[in-house]
């Protein structure tokens, strides 16, 4: 017999709220993956790599920084940075304030990659995400993935860069 009472298990609207969030965190990676590898040979995961690289001060980050905003491993960022180095989108080098330190930076072949993908990727983003949703809704997602981000950390999640911060909602 199970030592789990009926408050330790999700049921009824609980359970199809947690399904549903569950179905979408499984399916979007890929469905963000597709248009990408596809058109550019790009993961979401190394555009993203390329995108934060772009907003950074001399389009440089260390690595253990770029790891932080990408939620990854060292080893994993180090693979895919070895995979889209060896495409010449990006370079290593030793941080010259730290020499323990690698710094990631963005080459000009990766910033050029980074605008041919943008495009790509917001329509992406428009087409699975929010054009499903009205304003109201779309207003309600970001406020329920704020509430559940700072349930999970303290610490504030990826921002958008200064120069696409608008209010079009």
């Amino acid at each position: 017999m199970s030592d789990y009472s009926a408050l330790d298990q999700l049921a009824g609207n609980d359970l199809t709220t947690w399904a549903a969030l569950a179905t979408v965190l499984e399916w979007l990676p890929p469905a963000l993956d597709a248009p990408l590898v596809r058109d550019f040979d790009l993961t979401h995961f190394e555009y993203g790599i390329l995108f934060a690289l772009a907003d950074a001060q001399d389009h440089a980050l260390r690595m253990t920084v770029l790891a932080g905003y990408a939620n990854s491993s060292l080893s994993r960022l180090s693979r895919a940075i070895s995979r889209i180095e060896g495409r010449g989108l990006v370079q290593r080098t030793r941080d010259p304030l730290d020499g323990r330190s690698t710094l990631a930076t963005l080459t000009e072949a990766g910033l050029e990659m980074l605008e041919k993908a943008n495009p790509v990727q917001a329509r992406t983003v428009n087409e699975l995400v929010l054009e499903p949703l009205t304003k109201t809704q779309r207003r309600q997602l970001r406020e329920i993935s704020l509430r559940i981000q700072r349930a999970i950390r303290e610490q504030e999640g990826w921002q958008p860069p200064r120069a696409f911060s608008s209010t079009r909602d």
